[in-house]
Parts: structure tokens; C-alpha cells; sequence
């Protein structure tokens, strides 16, 4: 198939690559955000899809928004037999959605109607869910709603961040992407409705979500933490200064919330339920660094406490 892939982020690259390494289909163009301002330097970065294209040679189209006249006419003149989606991050408008004749199938990090949304890879680590996966779908006017072509499951592990994760996901989903457009070339798959039970929602997560209240059990500070990182990436406060965290251990030790306690043995944290041990920190305007460093360099106090 004649196909233009739609892509953002890290996460969708092992899909486009695999389709273009595809001997079966053709990656005409890419779809991909605009440059946007990123890293310490603020520099005007291409994502990392629209690299992977420039790399190849691919035409790379990056609409501010789909519904732009002059994108519509654009794709409409490449008249892409499939449009594979992974992680473009706009809403398709239903004038583009019809303009390929397989129409635009998402590759989705959840096994829906699981976690529909933005984040669903977070969604499910703090939530406790033991397994997630990835599903293949036809993307109609709803919010992750289309029928599904096919699933891959993951178990997740108990010490996976939303990083290791979705690195997992992006490898397992490329090839069920793959799987899924051969499926509707040859005509041997068809996409089944979602059911109507177990729908959940994931919508993103905001950096305010991700500071942790150190008031709540240790396993659900433990799961936050995990679900966050890397990014917007947890954090909290001590002094009016913010503290990036990294993942947290849990530890039998009784402390009250939100006290830390200094040790030979690690840096402790307090919480509703048995006390965290911290790995890693990342003071502001510094690196990531252990958190006994930091807290002998911090010189805490005994009975200090985060904010």
C-alpha cells in the first residue's frame, strides 16, 4: 500500500521505521507536528519522526492544525491507500479521516476500551494494572473508539516506569502495526466493535499532577512516581526549592508523612502507610544525582519534611 505515516514522538520512530524497511508498503509522506522550541538551548527541533524522515528522504508535511485548507489539499494529491497513526497528537478532522480509502488505523498503547486517551501507559501503571498491551484501531470521530483490527499484551513489571514501558510497547506495537496493515491490504482482517464495558479514560498528565503528596500510602506514591517518569517527571518541595524524584523503593520503616529521614543506608521519606526510600534527585537547575548525596550536601536538619 501507498501509505502517509502521522507520528510524533520517540515512541512512534520503531513504527515508521519498520514500514519503511516494509517490502509490502510504500511510505509516501509524513505527517509529524511542527519544529518546536525544546532542550536547555531552546532550539527549533524537528520531532524525532519527522528525522527519521528527513533521514530517508520522505516528504514531511507539519500542519499547525489537519484541518488547514492547504494540508487537506496536500494529502488529497498524495492519495494514500492508509494513513498508520502513532502518537501525532492532533485531532483528525472527518474531511481528512475520509481521504484514504483504508482509512487511518491508530496504533493505541492500551488493550482498549482500556485507558482511551493521551496517557495511557501512565494511566495503567498508577492504576496497579498488572497487564496493559497495544491495539491496532480505525479512527473515527470519537476518542479512541473505532473498532479494533488486533492486540498485543505486556505484562508490566513491578519496577517499570512510563519510560521502560513504552519502550516495550513501541517495539511489540510496531510490528502489530505492520501485522494489521498487511491484514487490510489482503482483505483477511476486520476490525471488531469495542465493547461497551470496561471503558477508561487516560487524559494527560500535567506537570501538577505529577507532585506527589507525601499524605497518601506508599504504594500509590510508588506507582506516581513510576507512571510520571520520565516525564513531566514527579516531583516535590523542601524549602521552596522543587525536587525532581526519581523512582522510589518502599521500605518497613515507620516514619511520619512527609519527614525525611537521613541514613547511612539511603534517604527516607514518611508517608500514610510505611516510609519510601529515594534513589535518585534532581535539585533544581542540577542533574540527576543519589539522593544521599544530595541530602548530605542539602545538610537537612532532623525532623525536616517536604512541602
Amino acid at each position: 500500500m501507498r501509505i502517509v505515516f502521522a507520528g510524533t514522538p520517540e515512541p512512534a520512530v520503531p513504527s515508521l521505521r519498520r514500514l519503511i524497511a516494509s517490502t509490502r508498503h510504500e511510505v509516501i509522506a509524513v505527517v509529524t507536528r511542527p519544529d518546536a522550541v525544546a532542550g536547555r538551548g531552546r532550539k527549533v527541533t524537528r520531532s524525532p519522526v519527522g528525522l527519521l524522515a528527513d533521514e530517508h528522504g520522505i516528504p514531511v508535511l507539519t500542519p499547525r492544525r489537519p484541518s488547514e485548507p492547504e494540508f487537506i489539499e496536500q494529502l488529497t494529491a498524495l492519495a494514500p491507500d492508509c494513513c498508520p497513526v502513532v502518537a501525532y497528537g492532533a485531532l483528525l478532522p472527518q474531511q481528512v479521516l475520509d481521504i484514504p480509502r483504508f482509512g487511518w488505523i491508530n496504533l493505541h498503547f492500551s488493550l482498549l476500551p482500556a485507558w482511551r486517551g493521551a496517557a495511557p501507559v501512565q494511566a495503567a501503571i498508577n492504576a496497579g494494572d498488572e497487564i496493559t498491551g497495544a491495539a491496532t484501531f480505525l479512527i473515527e470521530a470519537g476518542l479512541d473508539t473505532g473498532p479494533v483490527f488486533g492486540t498485543v499484551t505486556e505484562k508490566i513489571d513491578v519496577t517499570d516506569t512510563a519510560g521502560v514501558l513504552l519502550d516495550r510497547l513501541a517495539d511489540s506495537g510496531a510490528r502489530l502495526l505492520e501485522t494489521t496493515l498487511d491484514g487490510v491490504e489482503d482483505g483477511t482482517l476486520q476490525a471488531v466493535p469495542q465493547s461497551t464495558d470496561g471503558v477508561s479514560h487516560a487524559p494527560k498528565v500535567t506537570a501538577d499532577a505529577a507532585h506527589i503528596r507525601w499524605d497518601q500510602p506508599a504504594l500509590a506514591i510508588s506507582r506516581r512516581i513510576r507512571a510520571v517518569t520520565p516525564a513531566p517527571g514527579a516531583w516535590t518541595e523542601i524549602d521552596g526549592q522543587r525536587l525532581k524524584l526519581g523512582p522510589a523503593e518502599m521500605v518497613e520503616e515507620d516514619l511520619p508523612a512527609w519527614t525525611i529521614e537521613v541514613r547511612k543506608s539511603g534517604v527516607y521519606v514518611g508517608t500514610a502507610t510505611t516510609a519510601l526510600r529515594l534513589n535518585q534527585v534532581q535539585p533544581q537547575g542540577k542533574r540527576m544525582m543519589a539522593a544521599l548525596d544530595w541530602a548530605r550536601g542539602a545538610r537537612l536538619q532532623p525532623g525536616a519534611v517536604f512541602e
